[in-house]
Formats: structure tokens, C-alpha cells, sequence
């Protein structure tokens, strides 16, 4: 598919010059109340692990009603402001919704050795099908950064013959090449994003590490500057990758958005400071019958904070577009 040209283009307020400001304003400053009060379930895992879920439940019976499962992005949670407020925004437009914490995201450490990374979609296919067994027949997916190239990938994994079950796709702010991103990220004008991130995952090693002696020892940070080196150390041989390139390739969602045969909408701002030029595939895009991507000048990473904020983003308006075509 051509990239996408919608009707209802994003324009951030002029208080939010750059990708930096639209990026970090709505993660410090916007509050999002969930409409429904959440149901907080532990899923117990085949290899011994556990995931906390969160369900929204409008009509507890109804197995008509369509669903939306949510993945957040990294360190992020259930309760992240653009979870709540993606989730409030379709529970308007008559749908139950999931959003869902990946291993050591919910406020509690996992019990197994491995964390969750960007390409962890044993777990995401474990919480659509437990969906689908509790009698979901219209499911839909919306994925953010981490999350939404996990959602990709999940996907693209599908090949020809996608659960029946699966109706659409969406997701925002996604690094779909992974080690460009994490150069990216790297950058000198990136450091505060780098520094965020970096203080809770080595703070987990840390905890891990004292389940774990074996595997995991304190002395491994020592060298840990960037991303790049947690996922050297840490991210890579933890989950089976010779290193970080070998991770990075194996799960960059980029190479498999040729094969999902499930509409699917990508939304990457243009000055997103977490995206490098590869995640912005314009010519790449009119070769998927599938994928469509939707490149906006202005929105930076997970923010797309409007001009006229009546409560919700334009991600989140986008979305209800998307959805309903």
C-alpha cells in the first residue's frame, strides 16, 4: 500500500516545538483516569512464569463484543497514559479491552531467568489465544514502540493463515529496525531517554541477579553505557542471541511486514527522537498489500499531544478511524 494520506492530519500545539517536547510532556504531564475500574488477573505460563493482566470489562458475558489487546512500550506497563488512554477511547466505541504487562513490568519481578524483549511473541501469543478460549471471536490489536514491533512481528509470524479471530492492527511510535534505532538512541541528544530507561532495567539485573547467581552477576554492568551494551550483556544471551546485532536482526519487525495479511496500520512521526530513517520506510511501504504507514510531520514517540487536547490524543482518535473502516 501507497503511504497513507489521512483527513485527519496531526498538528501539535506550537507550546511543543520539537520531537523532544511532544515525546516527554504527555509522558510527565498527562494523567489518564481509566473509565472502567480494571480486573487485574494473573495468567500462570506454560514454562512456570506468570503475566498480570488487565481487563476492561463493559459486558462481562458478551462474547459478540469486539476486543482490543494493548502491549506498551519499553519499561513501560498497563498504566502508562497511552495504554489508559487508548483503552478508554475504544471502551467509547463499544469495545472490551486487555492490556497486558510483560514479564517484570507490572510492579513485580518474574520468577524465570528471562525478562521480555522486542520480539518476545510466545507471550503475546499466549494472551490472544487465552482471549480467544475465554470466547473472543473479534479481536483487535494496538501495539507501542516495543510493543507495537512485537505486534508486528507476531503478525508477520502468522504468514498466509492468520487466526480468523484477528480483525486489525495498530501501531504507533515503532522501531521497526532495531539496531538503527538503537544507534538512534545513542545520540548525544538522546542521553535523558538512554539514562531513564538504562536506571530501571539495570536495577532489575540487579534484583535478578541475586535469584540467578549463577547466571547473572552484578560485574556485568560495569560496561553498560547505552542500550546497545544492556542488550550486549543482558538482552541478547539471556534469550538465546549471540549479542545485540543478532537480537536486533532476528526481531526487527521490518523484515516481516511483507508477510501479515492482517490490515495493519503503521503511524511513525516524522520527529520521532527514538526512530532512526529506516523506521520511516516510505518506498518499502507501496510493496505490502497489507501494511499501510502513516508518516505525520509532528507527534514525537508516543506523544501526538493536539493542538485542541479535549481529552484525547490523535493517536487515540486515529485509532477509533482505523478501527472502524
Amino acid at each position: 500500500m501507497p503511504v497513507v494520506q489521512s483527513k485527519n492530519t496531526h498538528a501539535s500545539p506550537l507550546w511543543l516545538p520539537d520531537g523532544h517536547f511532544q515525546s516527554i510532556y504527555p509522558s510527565l504531564f498527562r494523567k489518564v483516569e481509566p473509565v472502567l475500574t480494571p480486573i487485574r488477573e494473573r495468567l500462570e505460563l506454560p514454562d512456570g512464569d506468570f503475566l498480570d493482566v488487565d481487563w476492561f470489562l463493559q459486558i462481562v458475558d458478551s462474547s459478540e463484543k469486539p476486543w482490543l489487546i494493548v502491549s506498551h512500550g519499553l519499561e513501560g506497563s498497563s498504566d502508562r497514559h497511552y495504554v489508559l488512554g487508548l483503552v478508554n477511547a475504544m471502551l467509547g466505541q463499544g469495545f472490551n479491552a486487555l492490556a497486558w504487562n510483560y514479564r517484570s513490568c507490572s510492579g513485580e519481578m518474574n520468577r524465570n531467568l528471562r525478562f521480555y524483549h522486542s520480539g518476545a511473541t510466545d507471550d503475546l501469543d499466549f494472551i490472544i489465544h487465552t482471549l480467544a478460549a475465554r470466547g473472543a471471536q473479534d479481536i483487535y490489536l494496538a501495539g507501542f514502540s516495543l510493543g507495537g514491533n512485537m505486534t508486528l512481528k507476531w503478525l508477520g509470524e502468522q504468514g498466509e493463515n492468520p487466526p480468523h479471530f484477528i480483525r486489525k492492527a495498530v501501531a504507533f511510535s515503532v522501531p521497526l529496525h532495531l539496531s538503527s534505532s538503537s544507534k538512534q538512541l545513542a545520540r548525544w541528544e538522546n542521553r535523558l531517554y538512554t539514562h531513564r530507561f538504562l536506571q530501571t532495567l539495570i536495577q532489575k539485573v540487579k534484583e535478578k541477579s541475586l535469584r540467578f547467581p549463577n547466571e547473572i552477576t552484578t560485574d556485568m554492568l560495569a560496561s553498560i553505557r547505552s542500550l546497545k551494551d544492556f542488550d550486549d550483556v543482558i538482552t541478547g544471551p539471556l534469550h538465546g542471541f549471540r549479542d545485540a546485532e543478532d537480537y536486533y536482526e532476528q526481531n526487527s519487525s521490518l523484515y516481516f511486514l511483507d508477510k501479515i495479511r492482517v490490515e495493519t496500520l503503521i503511524i511513525n512521526a516524522k520527529n520521532d527522537p527514538f526512530l532512526s530513517a529506516e523506521c520511516l520506510p516510505v518506498q518499502q511501504a507501496s510493496a505490502w498489500k497489507h501494511v499501510h504507514v502513516e508518516i505525520p510531520k509532528t507527534g514525537g514517540h508516543c506523544g501526538f499531544f493536539p493542538k485542541n487536547y479535549q481529552g484525547q490524543t490523535w493517536s487515540e482518535e486515529r485509532a477509533i478511524d482505523w478501527f472502524r473502516i
